[in-house]
């Protein structure tokens, strides 16, 4: 999905003129994401995850660089890069420090949304210090300002986490209405739990680690027929495979 041509669909994919990239690799995957909203919060919400072949996206202590390729990771930024705000949870920020900008491909970076419910994160982190604009997430009180980033009060849902279908509406409201939300588990399970994600991509590594923290954490069930079955597109990421699949907005 590189090379000369590769290049060319992406840049008009950038300007939104998917149908002269002659309908390539990219396109195919991509144009999903650039599809008008059907959910009446008027966003396009995407998951991704990166796990090993036993499921597992970082070890017990939290180490996940790098279970994806280079082309994985060119994946990500490239979702960066078309989406208007990408959403991580307070321990992928804690755990990784990552900047989310889209320094491995052309496209602008997204709006940063950390969601932190008791405001736990310090200001040292770089979300909060430099780069892009960045939205903090939490229930709790304090200041209107979280270093450079401007702060979201949100009430909780039932289970005691952020309401996330409140936080679409918010985030529709400041015209972000394709929304990334790019880790770690917890976070993208909890958006799938609530029913709130139209699409997911879910790289595989050829790795297999033996132990470590699920992809996912959601309500079990008792019977395997009760599980959410799934269609999905499959993508070369030499030598990862990339799943694109189509929720839809269902839920477990």
């Amino acid at each position: 999905m590189d090379g000369a041509a590769g290049e060319a669909e992406w840049q008009a994919l950038l300007a939104g003129t998917p149908a002269a990239a002659a309908a390539g690799p990219l396109t195919a995957l991509f144009a999903p994401l650039l599809a008008s909203p059907v959910a009446p919060d008027g966003c396009v919400v995407v998951g991704r995850l990166a796990q090993t072949l036993d499921g597992r996206i970082a070890t017990r202590g939290g180490h996940s660089r790098w279970i994806g390729s280079e082309g994985d990771l060119r994946h990500t930024h490239r979702l960066r890069a078309l989406c208007h705000a990408v959403v991580v949870g307070a321990a992928t920020v804690a755990e990784d420090d990552p900047q989310l900008t889209t320094r491995l491909v052309p496209g602008p970076s997204p709006l940063r949304v950390v969601l932190d419910p008791s405001r736990r994160l310090g200001t040292d982190f770089r979300v909060f210090r430099e780069g892009p604009p960045t939205l903090l997430v939490t229930a709790a009180e304090g200041p209107d300002r979280h270093g450079m980033a401007e702060v979201l009060r949100l009430g909780r849902d039932p289970s005691g986490g952020l309401d996330l279908a409140a936080l679409l509406d918010a985030l529709a409201a400041r015209g972000a209405r394709r929304i990334f939300v790019e880790g770690g588990g917890q976070t993208v399970s909890r958006f799938l739990a609530a029913g709130l994600l139209d699409r997911l991509h879910l790289t595989v590594a050829p790795m297999i680690l033996g132990s470590g923290r699920p992809a996912f954490a959601l309500p079990e069930v008792a019977r395997v027929d009760q599980g959410l079955r799934l269609a999905w597109t499959v993508h070369d990421l030499a030598p990862d495979l990339l799943f694109d699949i189509a929720l839809g907005r269902r839920r477990p």
